[in-house]
């Protein structure tokens, strides 16, 4: 057995065994969890043999020196440069980091057709739902001060959601017929997305105004509770505005603006020193307009909000809000794939990113899906993580977790292959002609040790 083969054995136990741990009830102080998880992970599995996590700070390396082919990479770029030849993508920018070293960045294509902005590897974009993992850390890290329980209701902090009731047909939600809510719903619910509240786009929350770039966060939770649930808490996994309500939790546990405990906690000690809410002038000049394909099937910007990210919001939201670089959210990802810590500067506790990527989605829940069922993956508390690579038709290994955003950005954080690659555009639709998925596969195959 080779040490990918080990190293994916033993972190499949460790989240397993950590799952099932923490589910329960944590009666176990934190200093014995941890000293049982440095036990478990004797030889490094969440960092998969590599160097000490103070060493990977995201410095430059050939390819060839983390077992990647430079021509393998080079297929990558062309994938990419062909999908903006062809006008899927107005412009790209993406990142390769395996063993902490950063062994490919770039950047491709136009990030302002109108004004003649070449794209540039400190663009900034819109993260879209690649919002949410940063939300949930900002939530676990108070987890691990015992602000909260997982099991707590929502309702103890929230106290406008104590009566909520619940539609009597999620299929044709109609405010007249309702019924009482038989479940309560919980922190944990909230990060699952299984809390019965709906998406940011259903008619029912358009047509009630529950949420609104021009309203703060406070109103706009009053808003979320006063509209009935879909489902009773536990029932369905509904990816929505759960991690929006998160936020304001984060508040109320913190005493602290959410905006404000994200600069403190999360984005000053990671360095993530371009991840806003909102694009200042000094900014101006890397940050473009989402492209869309018009009936000609040409590239025009299209304005996918009604406050643009330009301008200060009045809703400080934890679920679609934030706008990053590649190079930020990559120290992100690589601070999971160290198990809580990069450049000597710890975040969270190995054992607290062990129960934070393991699938916590109940069978009789799965497969979780937009619509469709999609069958290989589960819900995190923060990610979707790939539980069967052979039934999941993403091209990365089983314990991957990852996600993306509804205007073409993407990360995947690969514990296997000690990688992270993180890929952003400006697209609306975010698919693009597959570049994501095209790119993904490429780097894939440019594995070579």
């Amino acid at each position: 057995m080779d040490m990918h083969e080990q190293c994916d054995e033993r972190f499949g136990s460790v989240h397993d065994v950590f799952a099932r741990s923490f589910a329960s009830v944590r009666t176990t102080s934190l200093v014995v969890m941890r000293r049982l998880m440095a036990g478990l992970l004797i030889g490094g599995c969440l960092v998969a043999g590599s160097a000490s996590a103070q060493a990977q700070d995201l410095q430059p390396a050939a390819p060839e020196a983390v077992g990647l082919s430079s021509e393998g990479l080079a297929e990558a770029t062309r994938g990419l440069q062909a999908h903006v030849d062809a006008g899927d993508i107005a412009g790209v920018v993406a990142a390769v980091a395996r063993n902490g070293r950063l062994v490919y960045l770039e950047s491709l294509g136009e990030l302002d057709r109108e004004r003649g902005l070449a794209m540039r590897d400190d663009a900034l974009f819109r993260l879209y739902s690649m919002t949410r993992p940063i939300t949930s850390l900002a939530a676990m890290i108070l987890w691990e001060e015992d602000r909260f329980e997982l099991g707590d209701p929502v309702a103890r902090y929230l106290p406008e959601f104590a009566d909520q009731r619940v539609f009597a047909d999620a299929s044709s939600p109609d405010l007249a017929a309702t019924r009482p809510r038989r479940t309560e719903m919980t922190v944990e619910h909230l990060l699952l997305h299984t809390s019965g509240l709906g998406s940011r786009s259903s008619a029912i929350y358009r047509a009630e105004q529950v949420r609104l770039r021009s309203i703060p966060l406070p109103r706009m939770v009053g808003n979320a509770a006063r509209v009935p649930l879909f489902e009773d808490p536990g029932t369905r996994w509904r990816y929505g505005i759960s991690t929006t309500i998160l936020g304001r939790l984060v508040e109320i546990w913190s005493g602290t603006e959410f905006d404000a405990f994200l600069r403190e906690r999360v984005f000053g000690p990671l360095g993530m020193t371009d991840t806003v809410f909102r694009v200042d002038a000094d900014r101006g000049d890397r940050f473009g307009p989402a492209y869309r394909p018009g009936p000609d099937g040409e590239l025009r910007p299209y304005a996918i909000e009604a406050v643009p990210f330009t301008e200060p919001p009045a809703l400080i939201e934890g679920g679609v809000g934030l706008v990053s670089t590649v190079r930020d959210y990559l120290r992100f990802a690589q601070m999971f794939l160290n198990g809580g810590e990069l450049d000597g500067v710890r975040i969270l506790e190995r054992d607290t990113v062990a129960l934070m990527t393991a699938n916590r989605i109940p069978d009789a829940l799965l497969p979780i899906g937009f619509g469709t069922p999609q069958p290989g993956r589960g819900w995190t508390l923060g990610f979707s993580v790939v539980m069967d690579a052979d039934a999941s038709a993403l091209p990365v290994r089983e314990g991957t977790f990852w996600w993306d955003g509804s205007s073409g950005t993407r990360f995947f954080i690969d514990p296997v292959e000690n990688m992270v690659i993180v890929i952003m555009a400006a697209a609306s639709p975010a698919y693009g002609n597959g570049f994501r998925e095209g790119f993904t596969e490429a780097v894939y195959r440019a594995l070579v040790d």
